[in-house]
């Protein structure tokens, strides 16, 4: 069995070596002659599948170590009888961590609380689905839409309209084209009007589905309106001037955490396992590492929000990779080798529940916003 593989997916050696030969490549750079000898294609997804890369190849199943399929032509696996997987809620803990991270930062910049905030979550699977959770129980007013959801099965829905007029509105949806809902361009200038003069617009999930041009109109329009953009709609080339007037710019990282990265990992070597029909030896707490921060202490008198906000940061402080972020991209030459080589040379990040957190015992109110936000709360 020979299996080819993006060269920034973790733990491939760990997992796929007793399946057969293992090659890498860049995800970006890979071509067709790179497939002229490879039974097994693994993915993320800067790389476009379809019938260009994959005509007249041996492969027999691709699997992408993603959430996100909109790179993948799944119509043409289907008709040529590829086997596909993809590794569906795999780094939603991470994206909900980064959404954290961004609201202690927006909330700081405004003196407010997480609780004075309303937020408007437009699509609600893994990703959108579990930072509902989050932030209704940690008191956030949340208004949620997903035209492909019940009420019954996620919760109360809104209209689109409705999820516009809270004070963040945060994306979370596939890039489609058509469909009875397509999402290309689904936050355009007529969108961002109707949202309130000095909201907080979230995208962790695809560029396209924000027009950019009319977002960078609309935020030197309107001076307290704010954005904090992971994904870009032409990336890895960026608009610098929507960059830098951003609150928050990143390089297409909300789902990279060790943790999320290595859950993609394990999901398709089972299914590759699956497919092969062979049995699943390997687990992912075998690999995971020790944290780097294993533990954060408060005392009794610390406010709630201020113990919040210290811990998601402890966790992940998403203000050094803006920082990081701007500085390459002011000095590169080649944006599209500096936006991948920040995504390649990702440092070690790990999700919030692996932190865990030391809580006075007569500190109630504390714990509960601790546990709500995901952490490990240990009693002291």
């Amino acid at each position: 069995m020979r299996i080819l593989a993006d060269e920034n997916i973790p733990l491939i050696d760990e997992f796929f070596a007793d399946l057969g030969t293992i090659e890498r490549r860049p995800g970006r750079q890979l071509c067709r002659d790179d497939l002229l000898h490879t039974d097994v294609l693994l993915v993320r997804s800067v790389t476009r599948v379809d019938q260009s890369l994959l005509e007249g190849t041996p492969v027999k199943f691709v699997a992408t170590a993603t959430i996100g399929t909109d790179h993948i032509d799944t119509d043409y696996l289907t008709a040529n009888n590829i086997g596909f997987a993809s590794s569906p809620g795999c780094n939603a803990q991470a994206v909900v961590d980064y959404v954290l991270s961004a609201l202690s930062v927006l909330t700081d910049t405004r003196g407010q609380t997480f609780t004075d905030l309303s937020v408007g979550i437009v699509g609600v699977g893994n990703v959108g689905g579990l930072l509902r959770q989050r932030l209704e129980t940690m008191g956030v007013t949340v208004m949620a839409v997903d035209p492909f959801k019940q009420p019954e099965d996620v919760g109360e829905l809104v209209s689109l309209q409705q999820a516009l007029q809270a004070d963040v509105v945060t994306l979370h949806t596939p890039l489609t084209l058509d469909g009875p809902h397509p999402t290309h361009h689904l936050i355009g200038a007529e969108q961002l009007a109707a949202m309130r003069p000095d909201a907080c617009l979230i995208n962790t999930c695809r560029g396209g589905v924000v027009d950019g041009q009319a977002l960078k109109a609309h935020l030197n329009d309107h001076g307290d309106f704010e954005a904090v953009l992971d994904v870009w709609e032409h990336e890895p080339y960026l608009d610098l001037a929507l960059m830098q007037r951003a609150l928050i710019a990143t390089p297409h990282i909300a789902g990279y955490s060790l943790d999320g990265k290595m859950r993609g990992t394990e999901m398709i070597y089972h299914a590759v396992s699956e497919f092969l029909g062979l049995p699943v030896r390997c687990k992912l707490a075998q690999f995971l590492p020790e944290p780097g921060i294993k533990r954060v202490n408060f005392s009794d008198n610390i406010p709630v929000h201020q113990a919040l906000r210290t811990a998601i940061r402890a966790s992940y402080e998403i203000r050094v990779d803006d920082g990081v972020m701007r500085a390459a991209m002011r000095r590169s030459e080649d944006q599209r080798a500096t936006f991948d080589q920040l995504r390649r040379d990702y440092p070690l990040r790990r999700d919030i529940p692996v932190l865990k957190v030391g809580v006075p015992a007569r500190c109630l109110d504390l714990g509960k916003a601790l546990e709500a936000a995901g952490f490990d709360v240990r009693v002291k």
